[in-house]
């Protein structure tokens, strides 16, 4: 189906695959939102997305909102495992687009929804300078040594394990995650330590838990290009 004025429409681009017949407004804007997301990650292994709106609004530099679903991707030297996000309307230069020019996203905008992580990802994660720091501040709360040396899902529980450097044997450490204000408590499973992170003042998480074997937060966030 063609998109014309006043109609709605949508347009979905992937890594493996275009979908045909949503018309050229939509599929030139689906590039180039492609190409600005994968210039914010470090990598995405697949990314989706589907534009809502019109070919009228969108000409009026209006889109009425976007999903985006990527698969390992890699922002801010943080591995995530899953991506499923929903934009709240955003508005955007189509001039620049229609030019051939790169995409600008020049307002603030909302994004809802959830992201996932594996023990896996998050042991490498916070292993790197940027998150070092984090990683032995939950060695240190929880366990009362450092460095954090690994995290792993087991059931419906967070294990941390930190090894001093005196140490031969890892200490581990089952815990639980919970929302709370606005951010991500972990807490042990006996109650007798926890540790609230330090959150972005843009990010708000209002889900917290392991599901199907992952970490999964749900939240929301105000993105300032």
């Amino acid at each position: 189906m063609s998109a014309s004025p006043g109609d709605p429409a949508a347009a979905t681009s992937s890594d493996s695959a275009e979908t045909p017949g949503s018309g050229p407004v939509l599929q030139l804007l689906a590039s180039g939102l492609q190409l600005w997301l994968r210039q914010q990650c470090e990598g995405i292994e697949s990314l989706e997305i589907r534009l809502e709106g019109s070919a009228l609004s969108l000409l009026r530099g209006r889109l009425a909102g976007v999903q985006v679903m990527a698969r390992r991707a890699t922002y801010a030297g943080l591995e995530i495992e899953q991506v499923n996000l929903r934009s709240e309307p955003i508005q955007v230069q189509m001039g620049q687009v229609l030019r051939g020019k790169g995409l600008r996203l020049d307002h603030p905008f909302q994004i809802h929804g959830q992201v996932s992580f594996t023990g896996d990802g998050l042991s490498r994660s916070l292993a790197r300078p940027r998150w070092q720091g984090l990683g032995d501040a939950l060695g240190e709360a929880l366990l009362g040594i450092a460095p954090l040396t690994e995290l792993r899902v087991q059931a419906s529980r967070l294990v941390i394990a930190a090894r001093g450097v005196a140490q031969r044997a890892a200490i581990e450490l089952e815990t639980e995650l919970r929302a709370a204000g606005g951010s991500v408590e972990i807490c042990s499973v006996d109650g007798s330590a926890s540790l609230r992170l330090p959150m972005d003042a843009n990010i708000s998480i209002h889900h917290a838990g392991i599901e199907a074997g992952m970490v999964r937060l749900a939240g929301e966030a105000r993105v300032s290009p």
